[in-house]
């Protein structure tokens, strides 16, 4: 029986891919800064672990008590929402701590039991902002856009070692609590001179009649990105994403 481990698994798309894999039969570790009991259903083959992937300690925690695992899924990150002229730079470090290095320094954590078992499939789930350039989104975005270049060249690194490295690119889903959670960080960042501009942003939103991506859209291009060893790079999840892949 394989086993995934699931970073952010607290809500949303990482609560969906561990009730997924758990429903195929899978061993599921899933991970979460404050671990919460309740919001998976008691199984057998499920275990619920502390992981802050902005903390070095927390991370070799988790991994020794993950042992093996066949497959890593980078979901954890965080978003923020502002221009960037009203972002201090603190904050600005903070997205890339979550979301950037979070990803690499949990990929180098598990690399070495993968390199040994010459096995072994890294999953970065990003966002369809990197295929399209949106406003009042540059850190956000680069900080996602790092973990695709980094994860296209990390696969080269690894195809010798026979582990697979791939990229999962949901779109936008306000039925999770991302752009709740965004939104508690925007205090300040969109000055008075960038007014005019997020109304246009926001009313978009507002009026938008587009699909959207749901956290089962993700879930099931994750578990693509796992099972299918000569899939693609990169999978869109959710129909604005595909359509704007």
């Amino acid at each position: 029986m394989k086993t995934v481990l699931i970073t952010g698994c607290s809500s949303g798309f990482g609560l969906e891919t561990a009730r997924y894999f758990l429903a195929r039969g899978w061993q599921v570790i899933a991970t979460m800064r404050t671990p919460r009991e309740d919001v998976l259903p008691p199984a057998e083959g499920l275990r619920v672990l502390a992981l802050d992937v902005t903390d070095a300690d927390s991370i070799r925690r988790a991994v020794a008590a993950a042992g093996p695992i066949d497959v890593l899924v980078n979901n954890a990150g965080i978003g923020l929402l502002g221009a960037l002229e009203g972002i201090p730079m603190a904050q600005v470090r903070e997205i890339f701590e979550a979301n950037t290095f979070g990803t690499m320094a949990m990929t180098q954590a598990v690399l070495p039991q993968f390199r040994e078992r010459r096995a072994g499939v890294v999953i970065n789930v990003t966002s369809s902002v990197t295929l399209k350039a949106l406003p009042l989104l540059a850190v956000y975005t680069a900080s996602k856009a790092a973990v695709n270049a980094f994860t296209e060249v990390l696969a080269l690194e690894l195809a010798p070692f026979g582990i697979r490295a791939r990229l999962v690119l949901p779109g936008r889903s306000p039925t999770t609590r991302f752009g709740e959670n965004a939104r508690s960080r925007m205090q300040g960042s969109i000055p008075e001179a960038y007014a005019e501009l997020a109304g246009q942003v926001f009313a978009g939103w507002a009026q938008s009649t587009e699909e959207v991506t749901r956290a089962q859209d993700v879930a099931e291009a994750v578990w693509r990105a796992a099972t299918e060893a000569d899939g693609p790079m990169r999978l869109a999840a959710g129909a604005d994403a595909l359509a704007l892949m």
